[in-house]
C-alpha cells in the first residue's frame, strides 16, 4: 500500500467519521434543540440521542430549560410627584416552549428588558416618592404579572421579579439622610424621657414601698411591746393573785394584816404625795402605841427618880 493509498483511507475514515458526528446529536439534561427540515420546522429534540439528516435538517435553537436570571441596567423613571430616580430589576424567567421561543420574537432578552423598563416606568409613575420607596412587593407583583402574561406568546414563563435599587437624586438622598437623622435622634429623646419616667416611677414605688414595710415595722413593733406589757401585767395581776390567795389560805392573824397596812403605809408615806389619808383602823392603832411609849417613859423616870433618891 502506497502513501497515496493510505492518505486516501485516512480521508475516507474522517470524512465517514465526521458526517457520523453531524448525524449523530446528542441532547444534554435541561436542554433543548429546534430543528428545522428545508428551512420549515420539523421537530424540538429533548435529551437524549438524535439522528439529523445531513443536506436536509439543521439545528435552528439550541435552548436552556433552566431558570435564567437577567440584571437588567438602572432605567430611569418618574414618579407621580415629578422626582426622576433609577431603578434597576432582575428578573427570573424559564424558556416553557424552544418553538416559540425561537420563532415568537426576534432578540427575546432585548424584548424582555424594553417590556421590563416600559412596565416600570408605568407603575412608578402611579406613585409618588414615599410609596416608591415603600412599595417594593407590590411593584415586584405587578411587574411579575404583566410580565408574564405579555412574553407567554413567546413562550417563556416569568417566575419573579424584583426590584433591586432605587437610586432617588442626590438632594433627595440629603432630605431623606437629615429627615431619617432626625427621626432616630426624636426616637432617643422619646426613649430616654421615657426611661427616666421609668426610674422615675421605680424610684417612687420603692419608696412607697419602703415607708410602707416601716410603719408595718413599726406598728408590728408596738404591738408586740403592748402584747408584752399585757402578758407582764397579766403575769403581775397572777402573782398579786397567788399571793392574795395564800395569804387568804394561811388564814393571817389581824395583828399580821396591821403590820403590813403599817408598811405599805410606809412606803406611800417615802413618795412625793403632800397628802396621805390615814384609815381610822391605823389611827387607833397609832394611839395605842402612842400611849404605850408614853407609859414606858413615865416609867423609866420614875425608876430613875427613885434611884437618886435612894442613892441620897
Amino acid at each position: 500500500m502506497n502513501i497515496f493509498t493510505l492518505l486516501l483511507t485516512i480521508l475516507v475514515v474522517g470524512l465517514f467519521v465526521g458526517i457520523l458526528a453531524y448525524i449523530i446529536r446528542i441532547v444534554p439534561q435541561s436542554n433543548a434543540y429546534v430543528v428545522e427540515r428545508l428551512g420549515a420546522y420539523h421537530t424540538t429534540w429533548n435529551t437524549g440521542v438524535h439522528l439529523l439528516f445531513p443536506f436536509v435538517d439543521r439545528v435552528a435553537n439550541k435552548t436552556t430549560l433552566k431558570e435564567v436570571v437577567k440584571d437588567f441596567a438602572p432605567q430611569p423613571v418618574i414618579t407621580k410627584d415629578n422626582v426622576t430616580m433609577q431603578i434597576d430589576t432582575v428578573v427570573y424567567f424559564q424558556i416553557t416552549d424552544p418553538k416559540l421561543y425561537t420563532y415568537g420574537v426576534v432578540g427575546p432578552i432585548t424584548a424582555i428588558e424594553n417590556l421590563t423598563a416600559t412596565t416600570l416606568r408605568n407603575i412608578i409613575g402611579d406613585l409618588e416618592l414615599d410609596e416608591t420607596l415603600t412599595s417594593r412587593d407590590i411593584i415586584n407583583t405587578k411587574m411579575r404579572a404583566i410580565l408574564d402574561e405579555a412574553t407567554d406568546p413567546w413562550g417563556i414563563k416569568v417566575n419573579r421579579v424584583e426590584v433591586k435599587n432605587i437610586i432617588p437624586p442626590r438632594d433627595i438622598q440629603e432630605a431623606m439622610e437629615k429627615q431619617m437623622r432626625a427621626e432616630r435622634e426624636r426616637r432617643e429623646s422619646i426613649l430616654r424621657a421615657e426611661g427616666e419616667k421609668r426610674s422615675n416611677i421605680l424610684t417612687a414605688e420603692g419608696e412607697k414601698e419602703a415607708m410602707v414595710l416601716r410603719a408595718n415595722a413599726k406598728k408590728e413593733s408596738m404591738i408586740a411591746e403592748a402584747e408584752g406589757q399585757a402578758q407582764a401585767m397579766e403575769r403581775i395581776y397572777e402573782a398579786q393573785a397567788r399571793g392574795i390567795e395564800m395569804i387568804k389560805n394561811a388564814n393571817p392573824t389581824k395583828e399580821y394584816l396591821s403590820l403590813k397596812s403599817l408598811e405599805t403605809y410606809e412606803k406611800m408615806a417615802d413618795g412625793k404625795a403632800t397628802k396621805i389619808v390615814v384609815p381610822s383602823e391605823i389611827q387607833n392603832m397609832a394611839s395605842f402605841l402612842t400611849s404605850a411609849r408614853e407609859i414606858l417613859v413615865d416609867d423609866a423616870a420614875k425608876d430613875a427618880m427613885e434611884n437618886v433618891l435612894g442613892k441620897k
